[in-house]
């Protein structure tokens, strides 16, 4: 029988056979691919394709290395191969619509339930899930999913106008959470549930982080935390320990940055953190010792960060919120950390080259990174440019709400003192003056 006329998931036999169960229950994925392919008629390509995998990455697990921890691969899997979201310690998947039987069919006695009916869409919701939201008296499959696609609209918006209009909304978001928690017994869906609660404290955590409101952030981010534990995810510990990390550089404290910074990669090893995490990780440690003014460390996390970048390959399991550190994040965030160390004629080639060839969507990180760029060339005293690269950010602030990068301009508009005789800089600072109030 070719592939294009089996069965798109698992058979039943196969789910219901006891090794499967136990390898499910542990989450053995070397164990699952070998039973697939020697029991289940699945061969490696065909296991890559069903679950978004490379056969090379297949072909990995399979041999035990390295494990898969990542939950967006593992729910990759159930629903490739069709295996029952409670086999594998998740919610039930959205494709658990038991098929309406045929009039006098018989009803299986299976154990493992497998005849499902799919979904052309995990957002196609019924007037019972709208409720569901509405009253907050059922979690579904696809509720956990209509709230995960909210959180990746709130960072686009985020990214594009700033988060001081989402943050009600995500606060709101994340009391009925935290609520729908208290009111699932359900294991299962209770791990989804603490998994997107700390997405979305964090991300309130985030919205008062670029507020400069850092109190209220470091709560937020705290409990952030203890719902990421909860879900026992150690990637997403390391991910909020990162935020703090960057908000203690903000507060000028350099040591609890580089602490923070130091879980953080500690979490990301023991959960099985990809080249590309432990790289933002260590660029976040690079900063710590930057702000501390200690060259020697901090190039020696950049340098240990663009090593490990230099590893990626197309089978990582990448979670999906650090997948924005690519080599043009990499470029800057490297330039970032050599201006903060006052080394301004290799920083500057590295922050412009970043402007060229990043996102123009993500319109707070172009203010930012403008300017750092202009802050770079004032210190190669090259005051008309820096101007006209500030002035660029400064145009920036009226389409996107940051009062952080606001605040890096009032710093720019105090270190532009000793040049108040250009007429560039007088216009500028009036300009800047002018946000401020």
């Amino acid at each position: 029988m070719s592939e294009s006329t089996e069965s798109p998931g698992l058979p039943s036999r196969l789910l219901a056979d006891p090794e499967m169960v136990a390898a499910c229950r542990e989450r053995d994925f070397a164990q699952i691919f070998q039973l697939a392919k020697h029991k289940g008629g699945f061969h490696p390509s065909r296991i890559a394709r069903a679950c978004e995998l490379t056969p090379s990455r297949v072909g990995e697990v399979m041999k035990g290395r390295p494990k898969i921890t990542n939950m967006s691969v593992i729910e990759r899997i159930a629903d490739g191969l069709k295996i029952p979201g409670r086999m594998l310690g998740l919610a039930d998947r959205c494709w658990e619509q038991p098929a309406a039987p045929h009039e006098g069919a018989a009803v299986s006695a299976d154990p493992v339930r497998v005849s499902w009916q799919a979904e052309g869409s995990p957002m196609r919701g019924n007037v019972d899930d709208i409720l569901a939201i509405a009253a907050g008296t059922r979690v579904t499959p696809t509720v956990l999913r209509s709230l995960q696609v909210s959180i990746e609209d709130y960072w686009r918006r985020d990214d594009q106008h700033g988060g001081g209009a989402l943050r009600p909304a995500v606060i709101g978001q994340l009391r009925y959470v935290a609520g729908a928690v208290r009111d699932t017994a359900d294991p299962n869906c209770r791990r989804s549930l603490h998994g997107i609660a700390a997405e979305l404290a964090r991300l309130a955590g985030w919205t008062y982080f670029d507020a400069r409101q850092y109190s209220t952030a470091q709560g937020y981010f705290t409990e952030s935390l203890r719902f990421a534990r909860e879900a026992d995810d150690r990637l997403f510990i390391a991910n909020v320990l990162a935020c703090l990390s960057l908000q203690a550089t903000y507060q000028d404290n350099a040591q609890g940055a580089i602490a923070l910074a130091r879980a953080a990669q500690d979490n990301a090893r023991l959960g099985g953190g990809t080249p590309r995490l432990l790289a933002m990780l260590l660029m976040r440690e690079a900063f710590g010792h930057a702000s501390a003014n200690d060259q020697e460390a901090a190039r020696r996390a950049i340098t240990e960060a663009h090593q490990r970048f230099e590893r990626i390959t197309e089978g990582d399991d990448d979670p999906a919120w650090v997948q924005y550190f690519d080599h043009t994040k990499l470029t800057v965030d490297t330039g970032i950390a050599l201006g903060q160390m006052g080394e301004a004629i290799a920083a500057e080639p590295l922050i412009a080259e970043a402007l060229r060839t990043e996102s123009t969507t993500n319109l707070r990180g172009r203010a930012f990174h403008t300017f750092w760029l202009a802050r770079t060339q004032l210190q190669r005293r090259e005051v008309e440019l820096a101007c006209a690269t500030a002035t660029k950010a400064l145009d920036l602030t009226a389409v996107v709400e940051s009062p952080r990068v606001v605040a890096h301009l009032q710093e720019f508009r105090w270190l532009l003192g000793p040049y108040r005789s250009s007429a560039s800089v007088v216009d500028l600072v009036d300009r800047i003056t002018g946000i401020a109030r």
